[in-house]
């Protein structure tokens, strides 16, 4: 297998970088993928930096020693603040994206220079989300909101085919709770017209915050800038596929939890078959030592 043949790592603490992993089809059609939800130990977004850290080394050695992956996608904002930096100086020839709230775009797009942020404590409170948000300081007012449960509800509300009505009802009432507690959104001077989802599970909840806010709010997630930066990385290092109109290849996608969780997000989110979803057991201590 060359260079160019080996597949993209992508992983998340459990189903949400499956929006990552969206647009990444959609950027790199012809790439090959392999997903990893660890699904058994979510959510990372409450659980401590040293634990996130642990788990993020035994995923990205195992990728590496298992799938030999090209390129490492850290599809979760947590992982990201908490461990990419060691990630990369145990991986130094890997190529590594990861994600973080966009609140660069945000203050971009954003007309009345008011924008809310909503993410897991974890992230909001890493002091890498807080040297972000210290460089863009007077350059828009932030209102930041951990979601305390959230992407948990969004990773139960797979656990049947067709979400019960009961998930419907806990996502749509803890959106509820944490936006009207951020302030008033709007389009006028002062109001909120521009909502960051620093979660890649709240993407998947989009059309329950476009219920509350309206359609004149603009929500801001990292899928697509990722996917480009990830070309980018491909490019550089000369092992892009080239995109000579050969069919998509098939996708690999593991979980640590149960299987029928990952099935039903697969099939609901991203229109792919049960059958490329498989388990995993992958304990902490994988690997003991990183791969070069």
């Amino acid at each position: 297998m060359t260079a160019a043949q080996q597949p993209i790592g992508v992983f998340d603490s459990g189903v949400g970088g499956l929006s990552v992993l969206q647009a990444l089809r959609a950027e790199l059609p012809h790439e090959r993928f392999v997903y990893l939800a660890d699904s058994g130990n979510a959510p990372y977004g409450e659980r401590g930096d040293a634990f996130v850290q642990a788990r993020t080394h035994a995923i990205t050695d195992y990728l590496c020693r298992q799938h030999h992956i090209k390129a490492l996608v850290v599809a979760c904002n947590t992982a990201t603040a908490a461990a990419i930096h060691e990630a990369r100086a145990r991986h130094p020839r890997l190529p590594l994206v990861g994600v973080e709230p966009a609140l660069k775009p945000a203050v971009a797009a954003s007309k009345t220079g008011h924008i809310g942020v909503i993410g897991t404590r974890g992230t909001l409170t890493s002091a890498k989300f807080a040297k972000l948000l210290a460089s863009l300081d007077g350059q828009a007012h932030f209102v930041v909101q951990p979601c305390d449960g959230l992407a948990h509800a969004i990773e139960r509300s797979t656990a049947q085919a067709v979400p019960a009505a009961s998930d419907a009802t806990e996502t749509r009432a803890l959106c509820a709770r944490y936006t009207s507690a951020m302030g008033r959104f709007g389009t006028q001077a002062g109001e909120m017209d521009t909502l960051v989802l620093g979660c890649t599970h709240y993407v998947f909840v989009q059309d329950e915050l476009r219920s509350l806010l309206g359609p004149h709010i603009r929500l801001m997630d990292t899928g697509e800038p990722v996917a480009r930066q990830t070309r980018r990385l491909l490019q550089a290092t000369g092992t892009l596929v080239p995109e000579n109109g050969t069919p998509a290849p098939a996708i690999t996608l593991l979980t640590t939890g149960a299987l029928e969780p990952l099935q039903n997000a697969a099939t609901r989110w991203l229109q792919l078959p049960a059958e490329c979803c498989a388990t995993v057991d992958l304990p902490v201590g994988w690997s003991a030592d990183p791969v070069r």
